[in-house]
């Protein structure tokens, strides 16, 4: 069984400063790309920012020069560090991970849970 456990939300000012962290456990052989995704009420899930496992990266237009994606592949984590903070920021963040079980396997997306970031003005 693989399991993603995000931390890090919380209730914050505009202006303010989250890191978001989530680690994937299990059953894993190798872990490709990881990234976040957001849901704000009423509206679909979009892609914040996403890591390959070599470290390239890419960011949604609105979080660019705000949000900074990073991975430590030894600890199977993906981290988001998010600055100046918007009200519009306020979502479900999902962590996201294209993960291979084994070595013979293919490689399949799993979902963490979430964790709810809100930003108050």
């Amino acid at each position: 069984q693989v399991q993603l456990v995000e931390s890090g939300g919380g209730l914050v000012q505009a202006g303010g400063t989250l890191r978001l962290s989530c680690t994937a456990s299990g059953s894993i052989f190798s872990i490709n790309a990881m990234g976040w995704y957001r849901q704000a009420p009423g509206k679909q899930r979009e892609l914040v920012a996403v890591i390959t496992s070599g470290g390239s990266f890419n960011y949604a237009d609105s979080v660019k020069g705000r949000f900074t994606i990073s991975r430590d592949n030894a600890k199977n984590t993906v981290y988001l560090q998010m600055h100046s903070l918007k009200p519009e920021d306020t979502a479900v963040y999902y962590c996201n991970a294209d993960i291979r079980k084994y070595y013979y396997s293919s490689s399949r997306y799993y979902w963490g849970q979430g964790t709810l970031v809100t930003v108050c003005s």
